[in-house]
């Protein structure tokens, strides 16, 4: 679905799950969301999958610690709950289809919205360039080459948003926007 507005499944948790090849600005973003909803006092809570799973070595058969991830987020959600957060907003990358339901299984009563930032090949290099070296570098543009084919081929969102010459602010008030968060409604999000 790429509607303008998605509304939320009654009783359950609003969960916004920002995706994107590697830099695409997940992180970045997720942070400008949350101080969005701290400056009209919705309580929330963030997290970034790839601390959940920074575990080394990873298995053969999962190299990137998903399941590991999934695991601590099922851990840490009722947690975050408790101290008051009524939202949660994730920065990971969402791959297929099965990893949307691997995140139903780990937040069993969250409403799903998974956003998928977009920005041009060369776009994601130059911001890469800018934040890795080396070997590192290399290994980071290949994967968002590979990521960026592979969302495009799978399409698991819900919301595609293009974050090219776009201000990080106005990329979240435009998510919240359209998403029906944050008290903003898509007309005003994107003005």
């Amino acid at each position: 679905m790429h509607s303008a507005d998605i509304p939320p499944r009654s009783g359950a948790t609003p969960v916004l799950i920002l995706t994107g090849p590697v830099g695409v600005g997940k992180t970045t973003i997720a942070g400008a969301l949350s101080e969005l909803l701290a400056e009209t006092h919705i309580p929330h809570a963030l997290i970034d999958l790839d601390w959940l799973r920074w575990c080394y070595p990873g298995p053969p058969d999962d190299p990137f610690q998903m399941e590991l991830g999934l695991r601590n987020l099922a851990s840490l959600w009722p947690n975050y709950h408790m101290a008051g957060a009524e939202r949660l907003i994730l920065a990971d990358i969402v791959e297929s289809r099965a990893a949307r339901e691997s995140y139903r299984a780990a937040l069993p009563n969250a409403d799903l919205t998974i956003v998928r930032l977009q920005a041009s090949l060369y776009t994601l290099q130059q911001r890469l360039e800018r934040r890795e070296s080396g070997a590192s570098l290399a290994w980071h543009q290949q994967r968002a080459a590979e990521l960026a084919l592979l969302m495009e081929r799978t399409a698991v969102e819900d919301l595609l948003v293009d974050t090219e010459n776009q201000a990080v602010h106005d990329i979240a008030r435009t998510i919240l926007g359209r998403i029906g968060w944050g008290g903003l409604d898509a007309a005003t999000a994107t003005t």
